[in-house]
């Protein structure tokens, strides 16, 4: 007699998102929910802030009150569950202070920590006092912080030509688990990986030329903390999210609006869409 089998429906990776909104769906809480769909995972959201912005500029962000943070935080966790935090824009000392009583409740999680300073248009997303609060309170919580190169300069305190391994082990001084330097400000898109064991170790990706990037940042972070939901160790999980974020530059929706268009992380230049007639 042949053995029974029985189909087990597994759950998801439960993943949380701690960011802004973007209303124009290119980048913050929109960009994590479909990088973390696009590995898998079921997306959670505990809004930090609500932007006025399209693809060309943000006119406008309205903070929410720290307790709502903590307490969208609070009611997912004690839900639901959580398998791994990713932070994005946070924009003042009061949410980060808010995002740090939040992570104590989800002591278990690992943290991506994508620290937002400036928007793709070129608005300004930190502002100036809550840099030494972010060092400070969330940058030693973090598992993997992930700036590109810019951030990672101002994290450290460093020149403006400080680059390689001497700025990825100046940001990984301030206490992150693993630090990715991201490659997009750079000539070749090469990320930088460090966890504080041997050297620093090079992930090479192809850069897009033609594509759009708006949200590259949001998706590289996102597919990161995914991977590590999934049980990667840091720096695999930092190669998976490379090859995704590059691909979805790649894919990018350059017909959306008249600014930097969104990566397409779902891939939706490539499926079939029927409009009713």
């Amino acid at each position: 007699m042949l053995p029974t089998t029985v189909a087990v429906k597994l759950t998801p990776p439960r993943l949380l998102s701690i960011a802004g909104s973007d209303s124009g769906g290119g980048a913050g809480i929109q960009a994590d929910l479909k990088a973390f769909a696009r590995c898998g995972a079921h997306g959670m959201t505990a809004i930090t802030a609500v932007t006025v912005q399209n693809t060309v500029a943000v006119s406008a962000v309205h903070p929410l009150p720290p307790d709502a943070i903590v307490a969208q935080v609070r009611a997912v966790a004690e839900d639901i569950g959580v398998d791994a935090v990713k932070i994005g824009m946070l924009g003042t000392v009061e949410t980060i202070t808010a995002v740090e009583r939040a992570l104590d409740l989800l002591p278990e999680a690992p943290v991506v920590l994508d620290p937002v300073m400036v928007a793709e248009s070129g608005a300004i997303l930190l502002e100036d006092d809550a840099r030494e609060a972010l060092r400070e309170r969330l940058l030693p919580r973090a598992t993997v912080v992930t700036p590109n190169l810019p951030e990672a300069r101002v994290l450290a305190a460093a020149s403006e030509d400080l680059d390689g391994d001497v700025l990825v082990l100046a940001v990984h001084a301030l206490g992150a688990g693993a630090v990715v330097i991201t490659g997009g400000h750079r000539e070749e898109a090469i990320d930088l990986f460090f966890d504080g064991r041997g050297e620093p170790v090079p992930i090479a990706g192809e850069r897009h030329p033609d594509g759009a990037a708006h949200g590259s940042g949001c998706t590289h972070s996102s597919a990161l903390a995914a991977h590590l939901a999934l049980g990667h160790e840091p720096l695999e999980a930092a190669r998976r999210a490379k090859a995704i974020a590059a691909e979805a530059v790649g894919n990018g929706l350059r017909s959306l609006g008249a600014g930097s268009g969104p990566v397409d992380v779902l891939g939706l230049d490539r499926m079939e869409v029927r409009r009713a007639r």
